[in-house]
């Protein structure tokens, strides 16, 4: 009875030893996501699988966000792109996990539904530690507005790619923005904020911070260090054209992260300011070391005030319309709300629709 025992005592280790090497050999087969360290996550679009596209093929890669209270901003640029080339495009939609349903409706059930595309959802705990609230402008705050920081992380293969925010009409082909030829050492293309006389008139009569001055507090020692004339020309990082092999190499997002960490611990910056706390990283890390974009293909500021307005003439030569500001083209008021109403798609949902006076509705 004795050797019975002992035999069924060595046959129950042997049998947990095997359950044990069965579990392990299951862990290491378990599906992983490549290059999204626990904060991104893919999904494949339905048009991408019909069409066999990928990655690779000879595509223009396009990143927009898009938020759920802001989808309808999202599609429109979308649809203004599709409508003004003939170029083969590709998108990287970046949304929450919430949204990723209401994303692909909205697509599957308009006409945009033979884009090719692919929904990349964004955990915002990448965030924690480095930034902090701010009741000043929380739009501002949003947690997608720093996806741009992030671009090497996202599911993409792409040598060179456009980012875009969700607030803009393209009128012009993206091609000719996605051919723009950058300089030995650069890893992205701006439009600078004082480059084009037309919109200096609007600059000086909303008030529209222009240099380093606006954005960064020259009071703080760790700004003096960087030894920035507060004079200097700023950019808008709502729109530009990123190598994002010379992005890795410079480990731009790296550089972004520290000085996001050091506004958390020593505010030397704020939302209170022009551009809120995701420009203001940008214009360190890229301060002198980028290339510069036609100006055409960013004519900004149109969503500073409800009452300064472009002249219709130079409306219509501008590549890119960027309503950055308070007051965008599909809430009220707002100017020159007509060229963005041109291509808003109607959220078959129902739940984004246009604020527009009771006169209107």
């Amino acid at each position: 009875m004795a050797l019975l025992r002992r035999i069924n005592q060595a046959l129950l280790v042997l049998l947990l030893l095997m359950f044990c090497l069965i579990l392990h050999n299951s862990l290491l087969r378990a599906p992983t996501w490549p290059r999204l360290p626990g904060h991104w996550r893919s999904h494949g679009s339905v048009a991408q699988a019909k069409a066999g596209v990928s990655e690779l093929d000879d595509v223009i890669p396009v990143i927009i966000c898009a938020s759920e209270e802001r989808m309808g901003g999202t599609m429109a640029t979308i649809n203004s792109i599709l409508s003004n080339t003939d170029a083969s495009v590709f998108f990287y939609i970046v949304t929450f996990r919430d949204a990723v349903k209401l994303t692909r409706e909205y697509i599957q059930r308009t006409r945009l539904k033979s884009m090719k595309y692919k929904i990349l959802e964004f955990n915002p705990m990448v965030l924690r530690g480095k930034v902090k609230p701010d009741s000043s402008r929380p739009e501002l705050l949003h947690p997608l507005n720093f996806v741009r920081f992030y671009l090497p992380l996202l599911d993409i293969n792409h040598k060179r790619v456009i980012y875009l925010d969700d607030d803009i009409i393209v009128q012009g082909d993206i091609s000719e923005l996605f051919s723009i030829k950058l300089k030995p050492g650069h890893a992205a293309a701006f439009a600078t904020d004082c480059d084009l006389p037309s919109t200096y008139e609007m600059v000086r009569s909303i008030g529209m911070q222009t240099t380093y001055m606006g954005f960064l507090d020259y009071r703080k020692q760790e700004v003096r260090d960087l030894g920035i004339n507060p004079r200097d020309c700023s950019f808008n990082p709502g729109v530009f054209v990123a190598d994002i092999s010379e992005w890795k190499k410079q480990k731009i997002t790296k550089q972004l992260e520290k000085w996001m960490e050091e506004n958390f611990k020593q505010n030397i910056y704020s939302s209170a300011m022009a551009g809120g706390v995701a420009t203001p990283p940008m214009l360190i890390v890229f301060h002198d070391k980028y290339t510069t974009l036609d100006p055409l293909w960013h004519v900004r500021h149109l969503g500073w005030s409800p009452d300064a307005r472009y002249s219709e003439s130079f409306l219509q030569e501008a590549h890119l319309l960027h309503w950055n500001g308070p007051f965008k083209p599909w809430s009220y008021p707002a100017v020159h709300m007509d060229l963005w109403e041109r291509w808003f798609i109607p959220d078959p949902s129902g739940r984004f629709s246009l604020v527009r006076p009771k006169s209107e509705n």
